[in-house]
């Protein structure tokens, strides 16, 4: 038991790398892409700590260039599935009741370790696996993991600061106890910080984790695990398990130990898995926490004083970075009929100007989509808008995948507000934009507002502030992270805790204190320091 306390630094955020054209870190990175295009890798499945080689294998290949080899990696089966489980609940023993300083230090030692020795290797694996620039890459792989792993241990500590009252005759204090049981983490495709931070938040409240990494976005995985175990993670704490969805979940997910999921994905899976977890749950020793971040039909709303370079350039970012494959990506707006036509042409003149290619050419703003299903599923969105009068195509409009799953940024004009472009998540680089009468700014808030299930970021931009105002009271459950004239995409740690609510999640806002609470289970513990030696108060004397 250590006696003392311990002050953790406020962090400031990793600052970020411009990769621009001369700069050593160009060079760095350039020449690390080469080497993890010329030397493929093997990866196993890690349970306790110990290489796990199933030899039911997947190949890796690049999304921009399908003829391209990143390596394979083995995938778990029941037996595989079953052992990370009794190896995280083993492991819960010893970990669990390790001091909380031990634990925040290995994950700032991973910080470290990120910022400086891995920096290029997790960058080169995200641009690589998930077909990303190296900007989107350099914001994600290496800046906002770093930031979770400095951020989370110090909000643990304001966590551990928390105590109700004492008084003269009683000490009460408060002890934040990991769940009892494994948690199970399932991370996604497009953010290699979320499938960095989902299990190591775990990890860091005291739990021990089975983690289910998205089959497109392995390698950068991979890269994450041994960090972390050069950085000093005990075996059998986080489980790296690679594998079906469909094998994993329903093993998992009815056995009793469970204690917790940890999900970022899409909204019908999160669904069946609350469906599993709420028909009987009685199976389980607790109740299980259920922690989500889902789709998002993410929103920009237009007001006629809205200085149009900012609002152009926000619609561009925030709709085409990483090939709108972020759940907060701008994939609607609403603009008024008197900016409309000096918008359009802004759009087109610009976005005939973004390159779309293979991420080791930097000159390309714009990769590929991550597999064949999504590129399957987002042309099909644009052949809707080819076909229908509905639709307007304003620019793009185009896709190959001869070589990799390449589609040109498309923006669309929808002539109803509620159409089917403008209501159903695509996850993909379509913009869909609704004009609206410049009177009826009251009108198009109410439809912005009830046109989506989800609530995930939206935007307003304006000069004037009343309408600013009247926006963001409005639209105030129409979004778990709102912007004021800038794109609702680029979260930062410490800065912007995100997440959203209705069909977009349960809004327990990953990189802050109010996550980091829902990994622990209170125990409140009164200590009285002058107890009574008589039954009797004086009321009856």
């Amino acid at each position: 038991m250590l006696n003392g306390f311990v002050q953790i630094r406020k962090p400031d955020n990793e600052p970020v790398l411009s990769y621009e054209s001369g700069s050593k870190e160009r060079s760095e990175l350039q020449t690390c892409l080469k080497d993890m295009l010329a030397h493929p890798v093997e990866i196993p499945c890690l349970i306790g700590g110990k290489e796990v080689w199933t030899g039911n294998v997947e190949e890796m290949h690049p999304p921009h260039n399908h003829k391209s080899s990143l390596g394979k990696y083995h995938k778990a089966g029941l037996k595989e599935i079953t052992l990370a489980i009794k190896v995280a609940a083993k492991a819960h023993r010893e970990w669990s009741a390790l001091d909380w300083v031990s634990r925040a230090a290995i994950l700032l030692r991973a910080a470290e370790l990120l910022s400086g020795k891995y920096r290029m290797a997790a960058n080169a694996a995200t641009m690589l696996c998930m077909s990303k620039s190296c900007h989107q890459a350099e914001i994600d792989s290496a800046c906002e993991l770093i930031d979770f792993w400095r951020f989370n241990p110090y909000y643990m500590t304001r966590i551990f600061d928390e105590h109700p009252l004492s008084t003269r005759e009683t000490v009460n204090y408060m002890e934040h106890r990991p769940l009892e049981g494994f948690v199970f983490a399932i991370t996604p495709f497009n953010f290699a910080a979320i499938a960095g931070n989902l299990p190591t938040s775990l990890a860091l409240m005291g739990n021990t984790v089975v983690w289910k990494p998205a089959s497109s976005a392995m390698l950068p995985a991979y890269y994450i695990m041994k960090i972390l175990q050069e950085a000093g993670l005990p075996d059998g704490v986080i489980n790296f398990v690679p594998g079906a969805g469909s094998m994993m979940g329903p093993i998992v997910l009815n056995h009793s130990g469970l204690a917790g999921v940890h999900f970022t994905g899409s909204t019908a899976v999160f669904a069946d898995i609350w469906k599993v977890i709420g028909s009987d749950v009685t199976r389980y020793k607790n109740y299980p926490r259920i922690v989500g971040e889902t789709g998002g039909k993410d929103f920009v709303v237009a007001h006629s004083s809205a200085d149009m370079d900012a609002l152009s350039t926000a619609l561009i970012r925030g709709a085409f970075e990483y090939q709108g494959q972020k759940c907060s990506a701008a994939s609607r707006a609403y603009v008024p009929d008197s900016l409309w036509n000096g918008l359009k042409r802004r759009l087109q003149e610009e976005i005939s100007t973004i390159k779309v290619g293979d991420v080791c050419d930097f000159s390309n703003f714009m990769n590929a989509v991550i597999d064949r299903s999504s590129f399957n599923s987002i042309t099909d969105y644009i052949k809707i808008a080819q076909k229908s009068r509905e639709y307007k195509i304003i620019c793009g409009g185009t896709f190959d995948d001869s070589q990799g799953y390449f589609i040109q940024p498309t923006v669309v004009q929808s002539t109803a507000p509620q159409s089917k472009l403008m209501c159903e998540e695509i996850f993909g680089p379509v913009l869909t934009i609704y004009v609206y009468p410049e009177n009826k700014f009251d009108e198009v808030l109410n439809i912005c507002n009830e046109t989506s299930p989800y609530g995930l970021t939206g935007a307003i931009f304006a000069r004037e502030r009343y309408a600013i105002n009247k926006a963001r009271e409005r639209l105030r459950y129409a979004a778990g992270n709102f912007y004021i004239n800038d794109k609702p995409t680029g979260a930062v740690v410490g800065q912007q805790p995100f997440g959203g609510s209705r069909a977009s999640g349960t809004n327990d806002k990953a990189g802050s204190m109010l996550n980091l609470l829902r990994w622990v289970t209170p125990r409140v513990i009164k200590e009285n320091l002058a107890p009574p030696r008589n039954y009797r108060y004086p009321f009856l004397g």
